[in-house]
């Protein structure tokens, strides 16, 4: 038997994000500025037996390939799916597993379909670059799968490290010339991110927001384009070595976050924003698309912060920065 293993990390996004979804980054241009993580989805693919498995350890849940079975999509496994149709192995069983929640905002789908995509290749004998493995990933996620969403947690997953990410039409560009000097370890040592412990369905924010801006709303249209600027304005703020302003930029966002809608921030994160602010804060944002997931504080009363967030029934999710995209192993 062999096996062949691969994993990506998840992703912070300080700013920018929903300007990666399309229409709007193809009609207007988009830039996220994120982070990954050392919180990494893995994918093994145990090759040998009989029968074709499919399993996710942190959702419980089994499926069995048949071939004479028709395919469909019933919400059990569709990434999965997906990914194996375009990319088929052979007999084996075909796992994986996050060490986020799922819906905690951290761009886990994104970094699943790139070890999807990163593990399937492998063995079908095929390299492929970080931004082909993201734009794959992407593919089968937003067209194969139907979960609408944008690109920046598939290239945060498959390059790893800090970027600035331009989206536009023609493509996506890659700017890892992101921080100054000193600003990454003080920026780790400020940052707090916190898991409100309700997952969203993302995809159903995406779809009301875009299909608002899709017909022209002034107030979402006029958000989204609040949030590219803060993107553009944090990329400088990092390099400047700017920690307060970077704090402003997350609340920037914030507000603009929840000008694309109503549900943005539920009362469970409205009550942890009250009591971070009271205690202090630089700023403060959530993460990935909102609506539930989790929060990112940055403060300088780090130890102060985390208590309170643990009191108010906030998860605390430590985190460390990484270099490290996309992985393969062989066993």
């Amino acid at each position: 038997m062999k096996r062949v293993v691969a994993t990506a990390p998840v992703r912070i996004d300080l700013a920018g994000g929903w300007t990666d979804v399309p229409p709007f980054a193809d009609r207007e241009g988009g830039v996220v500025v994120n982070i990954a993580i050392d919180h990494r989805t893995a994918v093994t693919i145990d090759l040998g037996g009989t029968d074709r498995v499919l399993r996710s350890e942190d959702l419980d849940q089994s499926i069995r390939l048949d071939e004479a079975t028709p395919f469909v999509l019933d919400g059990t496994l569709d990434l999965h799916r997906v990914a194996v149709r375009a990319r088929p192995f052979g007999a084996g069983t075909l796992r994986s597993a996050a060490t986020v929640p799922p819906g905690s905002g951290l761009g886990s789908s994104g970094a699943l379909g790139v070890a999807l995509v990163a593990s399937l290749q492998a063995q079908q004998g095929v390299a492929l670059d970080p931004r082909e493995i993201a734009e794959e990933a992407y593919r089968l996620e937003s067209a194969e799968a139907r979960h609408p969403g944008g690109r920046q947690d598939q290239y945060a997953a498959a390059f790893g490290g800090c970027h600035r990410f331009v989206f536009g039409e023609d493509g996506v560009t890659v700017d890892s010339k992101v921080f100054a000097s000193g600003v990454e370890e003080a920026l780790g040592d400020a940052l707090v991110l916190v898991y409100t412990g309700q997952s969203r369905v993302s995809g159903d924010t995406i779809a009301r927001v875009m299909g608002r801006y899709a017909t022209g709303d002034p107030g979402t249209t006029g958000a989204l384009l609040r949030l590219r600027e803060t993107g553009y304005a944090m990329a400088e703020a990092l390099m400047d070595g700017d920690l307060a302003q970077v704090g402003a930029l997350l609340d920037q966002n914030w507000a603009a976050q929840q000008a694309l809608d109503a549900g943005m921030r539920t009362p469970l994160m409205a009550r942890l924003e009250h009591v971070a602010r009271d205690v202090g804060v630089l700023g403060m944002k959530a993460v990935g698309a909102g609506a539930g997931g989790s929060i990112l504080v940055l403060t300088e009363n780090r130890q102060a912060i985390e208590t309170a967030m643990v009191r108010e029934g906030g998860q605390l999710i430590p985190m460390v920065f990484t270099t490290k995209g996309v992985c393969v192993e062989w066993d």
